[in-house]
């Protein structure tokens, strides 16, 4: 997940002048496939001018529109939600991204003590906003305010690097991360596991049988996270997911759900956990399931009339995108094969992200009226419709 941007100076085909622009990724991409066609492309002098007429917090929204008439040229790709972090940055380039070390200091309790802590003054915090036209006039000023600084933690959600050649800002963004993570390992400490002690009974059972077991499951599971509509399924075992289930404090995280918005739009709130230990009989282990479907399905129904606008979206659906069954893995859900694969490791970095808050401090994930406010925010809404 993330985004990552460049600007320069091109050939206005019009007047033959230069013309400042940025290139960034566009909404709905992938890093990892991004070709030019997936880039956005806009001219800075009109995207900075749109802060004189920013119309205030209550109306930010409408800045995306307001992108469209910055395009140079055809524009290239839809602009994200995060253009604006980019382009008001005064930097040559900027990497916005979720890795796990990061966003495990930014779903700390006291993330902004240890962000200090780690960094110095070469990272600043950010309180958590969601993502738009405010979160980038924030950045912008918080960069002017620090000098010194290469990037920063955006609380609840990753990082945000820059530099004035690309290769300083990767450096950057590979500084900042890395430094995240030899910053929780120091912390690590195995004999007061951030997960607990392990359950009695509730390690993974031998490979032969947890692959048969899933192999009874997957059509039960399947038919349930199919009953709004039918989605295709991915299955995961591994050491990550199979520790994680294995230890006392699980029920408990797992219930506290992901925090990064690009996690939990796949991934849903929080899973679905069997509460039966890997030995169980299958009979016992599939009515279970069905009554622990028919709850999780009342809850997110619950959930969204809690939080639901007039404007809204209607709710996508009610079942879960995961599944997680303790001593055997974790089952995904999406409407295609390779969006039921992404959820699944989306959570497994969610558990890294929570492994890595519990070992600095306590894992603190942005509150449920966010997340809605996320989920269903009619551009995210628009963003998914491109994937």
């Amino acid at each position: 997940g993330g985004n990552t941007s460049a600007k320069g100076v091109a050939t206005d085909p019009v007047t033959g002048a230069d013309v400042d622009l940025m290139w960034v990724k566009g909404s709905g991409g992938d890093l990892g496939t991004l070709t030019e066609s997936g880039l956005a492309v806009l001219r800075l002098d009109r995207l900075r001018a749109l802060a004189d007429v920013y119309p205030g917090d209550e109306r930010e929204d409408e800045m995306v529109a307001a992108f469209d008439f910055c395009a140079h040229g055809k524009g290239g790709a839809a602009p994200s939600i995060d253009t604006a972090m980019h382009g008001l940055l005064d930097a040559a380039h900027v990497d916005h991204l979720h890795p796990d070390s990061g966003i495990a200091l930014a779903t700390a309790a006291d993330g902004e003590r240890l962000t200090a802590e780690c960094f110095g003054d070469a990272v600043v915090w950010v309180p958590w906003r969601r993502p738009g036209f405010r979160l980038g006039l924030d950045i912008a000023a918080l960069k002017s305010a620090h000098p010194r600084a290469i990037g920063c933690v955006l609380g609840g959600h990753g990082i945000t690097a820059w530099g004035d050649t690309s290769a300083e800002c990767e450096r950057n963004s590979l500084y900042i991360i890395r430094a995240a993570e030899k910053f929780i390992a120091a912390r690590f400490d195995p004999d007061e596991h951030p997960f607990g002690a392990p359950i009695r009974g509730w390690e993974a059972l031998p490979e032969d049988e947890r692959r048969a077991r899933a192999a009874e499951l997957a059509p039960v599971i399947r038919g349930l996270a199919s009953t709004d509509r039918p989605q295709p399924g991915h299955f995961t075992d591994s050491a990550t997911v199979l520790d994680f289930l294995s230890r006392v404090e699980h029920p408990r995280l797992a219930e506290l759900g992901t925090s990064c918005p690009d996690h939990f739009l796949r991934t849903k709130v929080r899973p679905l956990v069997l509460d039966l230990p890997p030995n169980a009989p299958l009979d016992a282990v599939i009515t279970r399931l069905c009554e622990l479907h028919t709850n999780y399905r009342a809850e997110y129904a619950a959930y969204y009339d809690r939080h639901a606008e007039p404007a809204s979206p209607a709710m996508r659906g009610a079942d879960p995108a995961i599944v997680l069954v303790p001593g055997v893995g974790m089952f995904s859900f999406g409407k295609d094969k390779q969006t039921a694969r992404v959820a699944g490791e989306f959570y497994v970095n969610a558990i890294n992200v929570m492994r890595g808050a519990e070992t600095i401090s306590t894992y603190a994930p942005i509150d449920e009226r966010e997340k809605f406010r996320i989920e269903y925010w009619a551009l995210e809404e628009a963003k998914l419709a491109r994937q």
